[in-house]
């Protein structure tokens, strides 16, 4: 049975999302990952409170296109007030939903009473997301984590009560906001939400998926109705396309040639230049190179001339002449 979002947004029988990734899933990022067959994805999360304030690095943020679609705007922020004024300015940008972050654990954003800090107040959470519900015609969704800490695993709670006030679709990251990265996600409490009758909505696992065994496993083991993949697509958004593969088929698709390696970060680099200009777009470039080429032996010499080269030409002669010298080899990632 399809997956929907809202009365208009079909998304198949078992979607695969891009997580929001604040300096990753930017235009370009996103570009390659929908090459590779993602189904839905959103923008890095913006602040409220910038977008308020019109800074330019929170406007740009807003840029979509048309092949990205469907997309969402994430957004998020302490002040109620401040997160529906967001709303309205992101509904005039034309995603297809707006997404509320309450799963950040970063101090700068949860210590400031944002993002994960919500998990710690739930009536100002249900709050704030009735304010972007009733400020937007968009379907409105929520990314969030299993609770604070070990001690406060409010997400049951949580899902039911943003259900009952008009959100579409409930992402979950398995870990608390005191995990922060570590250790491993925990989906048991995900599937509790998923077998709950009351619960309606689409319910996306998130945390730890970085292989076809996983996404296959946890599809079953955990009863969710799509996954939602992160870091594992930072320099292999090949994940999509061979995860989605085995799903459709029972095999297995072979690894990115060297040659498909280069052609995607060369695609990657263009884009970051369209969209950034040229200074910045070879800049922000530079996190990406090594995820890029990851398992190739001796890498170093040509990732230190990457990351120090300013000029577009010599950094696809890089690129060529990584390619010509690893062509015939295949290595695992």
């Amino acid at each position: 049975m399809a997956v929907k979002i809202g009365e208009n947004i079909d998304l198949g029988d078992f979607p695969l999302l891009l997580a929001p990734m604040e300096d990753v899933s930017d235009p370009p990022f996103r570009f390659v990952c929908k090459q590779n067959g993602v189904d839905m994805m959103y923008t890095e999360f913006i602040s409220s409170e910038g977008l308020i304030r019109d800074a330019a690095k929170s406007r740009q943020k807003l840029d979509i296109f048309t092949y990205e679609r469907p997309i969402g705007i994430q957004i998020f922020g302490s002040d109620i007030e401040s997160m529906r004024q967001s709303a309205e300015i992101c509904t005039a940008a034309q995603p297809d939903l707006i997404d509320i972050n309450y799963g950040c654990p970063v101090k700068n954003v949860a210590c400031r009473g944002a993002g994960a800090s919500l998990l710690q107040d739930i009536d100002k959470m249900v709050a704030m997301t009735k304010a972007v519900v009733d400020a937007t015609s968009l379907p409105v969704t929520v990314k969030t984590r299993l609770g604070w800490d070990d001690s406060t695993k409010n997400v049951y709670e949580v899902a039911e009560r943003l259900q009952d006030i008009g959100i579409k679709a409930l992402s979950i990251h398995g870990r608390t906001r005191a995990q922060m990265y570590k250790g491993h996600a925990d989906w048991t409490l995900i599937r509790d939400i998923k077998r709950n009758p009351r619960i309606q909505i689409p319910i996306f696992g998130n945390g730890d998926v970085d292989s076809i065994e996983k996404a296959v496993a946890w599809r079953r083991e955990y009863e969710v109705d799509g996954i939602m993949i992160g870091r594992a697509s930072i320099g292999y958004p090949w994940i999509f396309r061979e995860i989605k593969h085995f799903f459709n088929t029972g095999e297995r698709l072979a690894g990115p040639s060297i040659a498909e390696r280069v052609e995607v970060c060369k695609t990657h680099l263009s884009k970051s230049i369209e969209w950034k200009g040229d200074k910045t777009g070879i800049f922000e470039m530079r996190r990406h190179y090594a995820n890029y080429f990851k398992g190739i032996p001796n890498f170093k010499e040509y990732r230190t001339q990457l990351v120090s080269l300013q000029r577009y030409e010599e950094i696809m002669d890089v690129l060529h002449e990584i390619q010509d010298k690893f062509a015939e080899e295949v290595f695992a990632y």
